[in-house]
């Protein structure tokens, strides 16, 4: 359950970076084209460099991850070409199995000690995400109308 969390947070960010902008159609905003890339080699490398330095990964993992990342990019971008005009709400599900088989995939590569960091890494993310949140409205003061006094 613990790594469900993990995945579904990496999910979303790995989402977010790499496919996010070519799926966005939010107000009405004309989706871009399936045959424009989602994301740049650079932002797999940016992703790999994250990683490299969070769970401390040996130069054969970043090799494995790396390409894990690409197949996870060709695949999000397949889905993508198959399904232009679908909305985001629409490809959401496939995108984040997708992200969650990676993840997956990661995850077998790592060490126990990674395992250890891979946890850290998604508590702050979590945090992260907990303190980007909006501060709920504080509670409406009593209404002097309904006093008993």
């Amino acid at each position: 359950m613990r790594n469900q969390s993990f995945m579904f947070a990496y999910g979303v960010i790995l989402t977010l970076s790499m496919a996010g902008p070519a799926i966005a159609q939010d107000n009405g905003v004309q989706q871009p084209s399936a045959r424009q890339h989602i994301h740049t080699p650079q932002s797999i490398d940016q992703e790999l460099a994250r990683l490299t330095k969070d769970l401390e990964l040996t130069p054969e993992q970043q090799q494995q991850v790396h390409s894990l990342l690409e197949e996870h990019h060709d695949k999000i971008q397949a889905l993508l070409d198959k399904n232009p005009n679908a909305s985001r709400q629409e490809l959401d599900t496939k995108i984040h199995a997708i992200s969650d088989e990676t993840h997956r995939e990661i995850h077998t590569l790592l060490t126990d000690h990674q395992r250890e960091l891979e946890k850290t890494m998604r508590q702050r993310e979590h945090n992260e995400e907990e303190n980007r949140r909006p501060a709920p409205p504080p509670p409406a003061p009593p209404d002097p109308s309904l006093s008993l006094v």
